[in-house]
């Protein structure tokens, strides 16, 4: 399978979804599983971040795929800016997810639409967030990607479970926005062991020529 992978990354060094169900000021805790949602930099910078000037997208950073972050999800349906007596985090607080997330502003935003809704304190759901991360492998093949990519979604649903072999194919998605790849998306317990996602968040891209930017 590494094999397969690899011949089609590297074939590509060669020349050059639906709206999901949801509400908002739900009661805390009451959700069934975490979708934890990794984005690949290069590309969020070329959609948004380049426009906004942010850090994140300076060259050099060499970030591959990041944290964008673990939503409380429902059979059907997410809840949102959950109703909850937990303080919000500091500055300081937001600042110590910079490493995994590529900047603490994306850390706050997270907090408010999510973390208020796991029913946990902002320092604790910011530990879980980070727990979630390490839990996987990201496939070390991505930090190699020095030029635009063309290639299948697909592909990099393969290298996610290649080098995680305890995925199911019904445990993860990728998502594409703009003819680009976006997200990778993985369903996890509330203990962050993998499981089947909701009929709602499987989505795949079934996209057979996404754009993969350059690591910058």
């Amino acid at each position: 399978m590494r094999l397969a992978i690899l011949a089609l990354l590297a074939t590509a060094f060669g020349p050059t979804i639906g709206t999901t169900a949801r509400a908002e000021g739900e009661r805390a805790g009451d959700f069934d599983y975490y979708v934890m949602s990794l984005s690949w930099s290069s590309n969020w910078c070329a959609l948004e971040g380049d426009d906004r000037g942010d850090p994140q997208c300076d060259a050099g950073r060499g970030l591959t795929w990041t944290l964008h972050g673990l939503w409380p999800q429902n059979a059907s349906g997410y809840p949102s800016y959950c109703r909850t007596t937990a303080r919000d985090p500091s500055r300081s607080d937001t600042a110590t997810m910079a490493d995994i997330m590529g900047g603490s502003g994306l850390a706050f935003y997270q907090w408010k639409k999510h973390g208020r809704c796991s029913g946990l304190e902002a320092r604790d759901y910011y530990t879980t967030m980070r727990n979630a991360y390490k839990s996987i492998t990201v496939p070390p093949i991505f930090a190699e990607i020095t030029k635009d990519l063309k290639v299948p979604a697909s592909v990099i649903e393969d290298a996610f479970i290649e080098s995680n072999p305890t995925f199911a194919r019904d445990q993860i998605t990728v998502t594409c926005k703009a003819e680009m790849i976006q997200e990778v998306r993985i369903c996890l317990t509330t203990d962050l062991e993998p499981r089947r996602c909701g009929p709602d968040v499987i989505r795949d891209c079934t996209l057979k020529s996404a754009e993969l930017d350059a690591v910058r």
